[in-house]
């Protein structure tokens, strides 16, 4: 697999995510799929995606930064969104947020195995802290 078909593999897995057909993330997602160390397989981590989605209507990924090196795709994703209540333990309840993300992907037979994935969590602290300041 080369980088630039590794790259639209990668686009069209966001593509999927963002129509949220999750009845085709199967042809993305290996069966045996690991989520930040922990196996989750293809149905705990469609179960992830489906809980995102529901928790947060408008959840949207959107690529900022992509970089494939075969079998890896690292990516920086952004969000502006409103979770309905809690998101990361964080009391947001129908806030608009911006965040990022910082995803790591390895690819085995042109799916995903393996992601490891951080949130700027802090960036979502610091909106929240600005808005209870206010009057």
């Amino acid at each position: 697999m080369t980088q630039l078909e590794l790259a639209s593999i990668y686009r069209d897995y966001i593509a999927c995510l963002n129509a949220k057909d999750w009845p085709n993330l199967g042809r993305f997602v290996h069966e045996d799929a690991r989520h930040n160390g922990k196996q989750v397989g293809l149905s705990g981590y469609r179960a992830l995606l489906e809980r995102d989605s529901s928790d947060i209507p408008d959840l949207r990924f959107n690529i900022e930064l992509l970089v494939a090196e075969p079998p890896r795709v690292a990516s920086r994703l952004q969000f502006s969104c409103t979770p309905k209540g809690r998101f990361l333990d964080l009391d947001v309840n129908g806030l608009k947020v911006s965040f990022s993300e910082n995803v790591f992907y390895e690819f085995v037979d042109q799916k995903i195995v393996e992601v490891w994935s951080v949130i700027d969590k802090a960036a979502i602290e610091a909106q929240l802290l600005t808005r209870s300041d206010c009057p």
